[in-house]
């Protein structure tokens, strides 16, 4: 499921970070609240998308029982200079073309502002995938390594074997490890190598198949300090953190309070959970972010800011995956035919979402403040009203 605006979010059960949402149990309803759009906030006058994306925020509301819910799009059109290229020893490209960026900002309910940081769960995992992929460029890995030429000897036990597991099953959830997720809840702060040896007591469910599991990310972030000598955190800042201007990002680390502003974040059963230990999740989900950051980070990702031609078409190629996932980024298809790309996130207390156009020229970003939301229709019908053409 997967040009900077926010997106719609499908129903989430309580464990962590699936990419198939499953709805849950959902606290109680506030009195619904119309979306609105601040002529401040906005630096373009409101189109057709607009107000289609605002007309649906709403309900979320009244059929998903979010406390509050808000939305950034962004679209770039118009370009001055001309594209930078990549060089495959710096981590991020020279500055590629300058173009006009038009926001439009709308939330409904109480409790979410434009600025607030978040938990962004699982759109972590674009994070780390971008970072292996600049290392792949930098000849400094091969997504054909195994896990065991990186990790010697940590994935045995129950039938999984790191010997025969590569770093592109890691990507492309294919590996067949099981989600550590599953028994923890989501809910249980852990080492990185707590979390690996609870997904090894299980035996793998079919590897080769697609099957996602958030035990992959937690290991790919192991991959990237063993060949590296610095954390995934720490990548990832140096690499499209700083070189973006992503001010409202950070790796908390065990850091349980979220940077100021922040709004509150609810469990499915309204108990306020704003204060999170992020080790339930590390490099597979512990992200902190901003509607603004998530729709710059997808623009650059999908615009070839961060990556050379040839490592962003293997993202975005998802044969290894059967069609359902890249490297960190899936696909959905619109009910109008559109195809548009980004990733989910979930969290406890916290459910966003971000798609965009294939060259990252139109983005949404969406969240709600609490971990599920009941209605499955309302995220497709959120992108479609945003990404499909409109006839007059």
């Amino acid at each position: 499921m997967p040009p900077l605006r926010t997106l719609l979010a499908v129903p989430v059960s309580l464990a962590l970070l699936a990419v198939a949402p499953v709805a849950s149990t959902t606290p109680p309803t506030p009195a619904p609240a119309a979306a609105t759009t601040s002529p401040a906030l906005a630096t373009a006058p409101a189109t057709d998308a607009d107000a289609a994306t605002d007309a649906i925020l709403p309900l979320l509301l009244t059929q998903g029982h979010a406390p509050a819910a808000a939305l950034l799009t962004r679209e770039e059109s118009g370009s001055a200079g001309q594209p930078g290229t990549f060089e495959a020893s710096s981590a991020v490209g020279p500055s590629v073309q300058t173009r006009t960026v038009s926001t439009h900002y709308a939330q409904a309910g109480q409790g979410i502002a434009r600025a607030d940081h978040f938990r962004a769960g699982s759109i972590t995992k674009t994070f780390i995938a971008t970072v292996v992929l600049q290392l792949a460029a930098e000849h400094r890995l091969s997504l054909d390594d195994t896990v065991d030429q990186h990790l010697p000897g940590l994935v045995r036990g129950a039938g999984n074997d790191g010997r025969t597991m590569t770093l592109r099953a890691l990507l492309t959830h294919t590996s067949g490890l099981n989600d550590f997720t599953i028994d923890t809840k989501g809910v249980v702060p852990l080492s990185p190598l707590q979390a690996v040896r609870i997904a090894l007591t299980h035996p793998p469910a079919g590897p080769g198949r697609y099957y996602y599991s958030n035990t992959d990310y937690v290991l790919l972030g192991m991959v990237i300090q063993q060949v590296t000598g610095d954390s995934y955190a720490a990548e990832a800042e140096r690499r499209i953190i700083a070189p973006l201007g992503l001010t409202g990002t950070s790796f908390p680390g065990s850091r349980i309070s979220l940077p100021s502003p922040h709004g509150r974040a609810y469990a499915a059963d309204g108990t306020d959970v704003t204060e999170l230990d992020p080790r339930v999740a590390g490099a597979a989900g512990e992200l902190v972010s901003t509607l603004a950051d998530l729709d710059r980070f997808y623009a650059a990702l999908l615009g070839g800011e961060l990556l050379p031609p040839r490592r962003l078409r293997e993202m975005l190629d998802t044969r290894t995956a059967h069609g359902l996932y890249g490297m960190g980024l899936f696909p959905e298809k619109l009910s109008c035919g559109v195809t548009v790309w980004g990733h989910n996130g979930r969290i406890n207390g916290s459910y966003v979402r971000t798609a965009a156009t294939v060259d990252g020229r139109r983005v949404l970003t969406f969240r709600v403040n609490t971990t599920a939301i009941a209605d499955p229709d309302l995220e497709p019908a959120l992108l479609a009203a945003e990404f499909c053409p409109r006839t007059s």
